[in-house]
């Protein structure tokens, strides 16, 4: 991933005790921690917390075929998307390898588009490309900035609905607009109760202050990336390489499944793939947790392998401290490996989380048509 930010540094790497993150770093231009990241994930989930995440790239896309344009070149069912609901997407090239992972909302007759930084310029030009003879204007957004608010206090004080402005909070996927420009949704990850404000980048500052002064703890890119991890939610560019398909991924799913691909829906650019391996395949790799040896000298990296008896089977990904669960990371792994196999990750020993291994027994519609056709 790039090693500058899209735009200028978050004015919040100014706030008191930011720390920012390591050169190299995907979260460039915002704050990695603000003294302590362990109390910081704490908070996350067991009280609340904010973060910056002011670095996202974000698109605008407004006219009135927004949506059915949208449909018919990414992976999920958005043609009617309700006003003031949420999905995530994806973009994929002709052999189904995931190109853009983002989350759209639309609201008030705008679609707004997040998505990862060093990834956002090419998205941008993609969807503008591909706009043709359609009532569609995807343009640059990034007046406009993301902060996440996480943690249960968020839904049950009431400090925070005073502070927010609105009368109730959002459903998971859903969004209200807020006083003043933009809008808070509702996300099932990386924790219970997340919700991610789009507000207007001259208002990041002022909307920092009211948070914290209702109750959330600063918080930086650490807290979210552990929690993430945890989740088992992947990111572009990071948990993912040029071969990854969604299904490696586990970015199969309605909106309500919390997926980014639609199985039910018209043709769009990579369904083939898709189908094949929903209805007759299985995925090469799937996407686990890994437990890292907390002991050993250094850390692996994203893209390093993961191997067993000196033999490649995966790559890692994310790579981070836990506060309950130590050195953990995300790696896509062969699907053949056993759950039991002792790895190694870069210069760690690593075991698989048995828990977070994706079950492949079920019955797929295509091949149980193909056994009755031979009479099995």
């Amino acid at each position: 991933m790039a090693d500058t930010p899209h735009v200028a540094p978050s004015p919040l790497l100014s706030t008191p005790g930011a720390v920012p993150p390591p050169e190299g770093s995907p979260d460039a231009g915002v704050a990695w921690h603000y003294g302590d990241p362990f109390a910081e994930q704490r908070a996350a989930v067991r009280s609340a917390a904010v973060v910056d995440r002011s670095h996202r790239f974000v698109i605008a896309i407004s006219g009135d075929e927004r949506l059915t344009w949208l449909h018919t070149i990414s992976s999920q069912h958005v043609a009617a998307l309700p006003d003031r609901s949420s999905a995530e997407n994806l973009s994929l090239d002709i052999n189904g390898r995931i190109e853009h992972h983002f989350v759209q909302t639309d609201i008030d007759g705008v679609t707004w588009i997040d998505t990862e930084a060093d990834h956002g310029p090419e998205l941008l030009t993609f969807l503008q490309k591909m706009v043709f003879w359609s009532k569609a204007d995807p343009r640059d957004g990034n007046d406009m900035a993301v902060l996440s608010l996480l943690g249960p206090d968020v839904a049950s004080s009431p400090a925070f609905l005073e502070a927010l402005g609105v009368p109730a909070l959002p459903g998971v996927y859903d969004a209200v607009p807020l006083t003043g420009g933009g809008f808070v949704r509702r996300m099932p990850w990386p924790t219970v109760d997340s919700f991610d404000l789009v507000i207007p980048r001259s208002e990041l500052s002022r909307w920092w202050t009211v948070l914290t002064a209702a109750g959330a703890r600063p918080a930086g890119s650490w807290a979210f990336e552990a929690l993430r991890v945890a989740a088992l939610r992947p990111r572009i560019g990071v948990d993912t390489d040029d071969r990854t398909i969604p299904h490696e991924a586990g970015w199969i799913g309605a909106p309500a499944e919390h997926g980014a691909v639609h199985l039910d829906k018209g043709c769009y650019r990579g369904q083939e793939t898709v189908a094949r391996v929903h209805n007759l395949g299985k995925p090469p790799r799937h996407l686990v947790l890994l437990h890292l040896d907390g002991s050993a000298e250094g850390r692996p990296e994203a893209g390093e392998s993961v191997t067993a008896d000196g033999r490649t089977v995966g790559r890692v990904g994310t790579v981070v401290d836990h506060f309950e669960w130590g050195p953990i990371a995300l790696a896509l792994v062969k699907r053949t490996v056993p759950v039991e196999t002792a790895l190694v990750a870069g210069p760690c020993a690593a075991s698989i989380d048995a828990d977070s291994v994706p079950r492949h027994d079920e019955v797929q519609a295509g091949r149980a048509a193909v056994d009755r056709l031979r009479g099995r």
